[in-house]
C-alpha cells in the first residue's frame, strides 16, 4: 500500500512538473498553449539524445533540457505567440493545435519514430528499502527535484516583484506599461519559464513513460489539461494539489482495478467541470 502511495505521489510530482508551464500560460496569462507537449517532448529528446550521442551525464542533461526549451519558447513567443494575445480562445487553440501537428513530423523527420531511451546512472536505478517497504530510488529523486521546483516556482510566482507584475501586466497590459512595467519582457519570460518547465518534466518523464517519440505531446496533451482542469488554473498549487491527487488515484486504480485503472482519471475529470468547474483547489474568482 505504502509503495503504491509512494509511486504515486512521484508520479503526481512528476505531472505538476508537465503541467506547471500549462499552469502559467493558461492561469496567469490567459493564454491557451496546448503545443506544452512539444516543449516537454524536446526537454525529452535534449536529454536522451546528449547521454546517446555525447555520453553526458544524466545530471548534466537536466539544465540544459530546461534551457533549450526555454530558449524556444522565447523565440515562437516573440514571432507568434504574441500575436495572438488578444486573439479569441478557438483561434489560440487552433493555432497552438497546429504547432502540435507540425512538431510531431518534424520530430519522426529529424529522429526517426522509434521511442528514444533515457539510460539512468545506476545510483538512481533499483530501489531502497524504508521500513521494510521497496522504493524506487529515481521516484524518490522525482518528487525531490520536483518539491524543490514546485516550492521555488511558487515562490517565483508569488512572492517577487517579476510575479507582482506578470500579474498586472495580464490584468491591463496598457496601465501596466503606463507604470513602466516591460509587458513585452515579462511575457517573454514567463513563456520562457512555462516552456522550459515543460522540457524539464519531459526530460524527468522520459525513462517513467518509457522513451520519448514523436507521439509524446499528443499522448500526453490530455493529462496536461486534466491537471489544470481538476487543479485550477489560477495558482500553481492548485496544480500540485490536481497532480498529486490524480497521481495517487491514477496509479492506485491501475493497481486495484486494472480493467478501468486508467479510466478513473476522466471521472474526476468530469465530475470536477460539474461539480467545481474553476477546478477542486482554485481560490475564488482569483489568481
Amino acid at each position: 500500500m505504502l509503495t503504491i502511495l509512494f509511486d504515486g505521489v512521484a508520479y503526481g510530482m512528476l505531472l505538476f512538473v508537465l503541467a506547471s508551464g500549462l499552469s502559467v500560460t493558461l492561469g496567469l496569462m490567459n493564454f491557451i498553449n496546448l503545443a506544452h507537449g512539444a516543449f516537454a517532448m524536446v526537454g525529452g529528446y535534449v536529454t536522451a539524445l546528449m547521454m546517446d550521442r555525447l555520453g553526458a551525464p544524466f545530471l548534466l542533461t537536466l539544465p540544459v533540457a530546461f534551457l533549450v526549451p526555454a530558449l524556444l519558447g522565447v523565440v515562437l513567443e516573440r514571432t507568434l505567440y504574441r500575436r495572438l494575445y488578444g486573439a479569441s480562445p478557438l483561434d489560440q487553440v487552433l493555432f497552438t493545435i497546429g504547432l502540435v501537428l507540425m512538431a510531431m513530423p518534424i520530430a519522426d523527420f529529424l529522429l526517426g519514430n522509434e521511442a528514444h531511451q533515457v539510460n539512468l546512472p545506476a545510483w538512481l536505478s533499483g530501489s531502497l528499502s524504508v521500513y521494510g517497504v521497496g522504493i524506487s530510488r529515481y521516484r524518490l529523486f522525482i518528487v525531490a527535484v520536483c518539491g524543490v521546483i514546485a516550492a521555488a516556482l511558487q515562490l517565483f510566482l508569488v512572492r517577487t516583484r517579476f510575479g507582482a507584475q506578470l500579474r498586472a501586466a495580464v490584468d491591463d497590459a496598457r496601465v501596466a506599461n503606463g507604470l513602466g512595467i516591460d509587458v513585452d519582457r515579462i511575457f517573454a519570460v514567463a513563456f520562457a519559464v512555462g516552456s522550459g518547465l515543460a522540457g524539464l518534466g519531459g526530460a524527468l518523464a522520459a525513462d517513467v513513460v518509457g522513451g520519448i517519440d514523436p507521439s509524446f505531446p499528443v499522448k500526453f496533451l490530455v493529462t496536461f489539461l486534466i491537471v489544470v482542469t481538476v487543479g485550477g488554473s489560477n495558482g500553481i498549487l492548485g496544480a500540485l494539489f490536481g497532480a498529486l491527487l490524480l497521481g495517487v488515484l491514477d496509479v492506485a486504480g491501475k493497481y486495484y482495478i486494472p480493467s478501468i485503472g486508467a479510466f478513473i482519471v476522466y471521472a474526476v475529470m468530469v465530475v470536477t467541470l460539474i461539480v467545481r468547474p474553476q477546478g477542486l483547489f482554485a481560490r475564488g474568482d482569483g489568481r
